[in-house]
């Protein structure tokens, strides 16, 4: 079963207080989410990109089994972004933003796109999410959805409207917050529900996630890292192996769910060994089964 991701590819350079800097990597919400999930399955990827973007970059998301053919190349430069992270690396500040061709991002599928039975809006304008499940072919067997506070606060109706028609909703937990108006996360996520997504998951970074449905609550601790090299990415990392895994099994199983959370976690643990993408550069399907078994050692009692 093929994923369809809908979202960002940028450039990024990033600042953290014990590896020092990297400049102009491999970022955007689409390409952490589409190069984790090609792990399960295959993924077919809708954003856009500047003339400036290498042919090194484009042939790496070839060889990971993602069609590109909805990788649109526009006039000017691709979308940047430049960021600092704290002593604790929850905390971040944006130095630089550059949107460039992202500005005018307007997501057309292709025609094979259409069809695809799983569908994941990562981070862009709720007005554009919606208009993405508008050119769908049919009912995918899941549509879900990941915002930023930017858009909670400047897109508020439109992002009400996209809850009413996706099946999943994946936000940390300062955005469940946003959203609800509530402080508590479980009284946040009983009032997020209600706005109409079928599902919930929670990501609370170093803490772990909680998954929410009308019926059920599931809990699930990060794996335990010595050190956290950076953290960027990490959230559309297992939001791909989360999605990844479902369509692999294609099983929406509250079991299955339970388990595609932790191969999720599994790959976003990987994801900050290592600034930007790098450390899936070399990452074997071998080692997130290894490190799977591991977990569930962990948790098990």
């Amino acid at each position: 079963m093929s994923i369809l991701v809908v979202g960002s590819v940028a450039f990024d350079t990033i600042e953290t207080p014990h590896h020092g800097r990297a400049d102009e990597v491999l970022g955007g919400s689409a390409s952490y989410f589409a190069v984790a999930a090609s792990y399960f399955a295959p993924v077919k990827l809708v954003a856009v990109i500047g003339e400036d973007f290498p042919t090194r970059e484009r042939d790496f998301l070839a060889s990971r089994n993602i069609d590109l053919s909805g990788l649109t190349v526009a006039p000017g430069r691709t979308f940047r972004w430049t960021g600092r992270y704290h002593e604790d690396m929850n905390v971040r500040d944006t130095l630089d933003l550059q949107l460039n061709v992202f500005s005018d991002f307007s997501p057309v599928l292709p025609d094979g796109f259409r069809d695809a039975p799983f569908v994941f809006l990562a981070n862009i304008n709720p007005g554009l999410q919606g208009g993405v499940l508008d050119q769908l072919a049919g009912p995918p067997k899941m549509i879900a959805c990941d915002t930023i506070s930017h858009w909670i606060e400047g897109a508020r109706s439109e992002l009400l409207a996209l809850l009413k028609r996706v099946d999943l909703f994946v936000i940390n937990d300062e955005e469940a917050r946003l959203v609800s108006g509530e402080r508590n996360v479980v009284r946040a996520a009983r009032k997020i529900l209600d706005l109409g997504p079928k599902s919930l998951l929670i990501k609370r970074g170093e803490y772990g996630v909680l998954s929410f449905s009308p019926n059920s609550i599931f809990a699930v601790p990060a794996y335990p890292l010595e050190e956290v090299f950076d953290p960027t990415g990490a959230g559309d990392s297992f939001a791909g192996g989360f999605l990844g895994y479902l369509a692999q099994t294609n099983d929406l199983s509250e079991a299955n769910l339970r388990k595609a959370i932790v191969y999720g976690s599994v790959v976003a643990s990987f994801v900050v060994e290592d600034f930007s993408l790098r450390r899936l550069h070399t990452l074997t399907r071998d080692d997130i089964e290894r490190r799977y078994r591991q977990f569930v050692s962990l948790t098990e009692f």
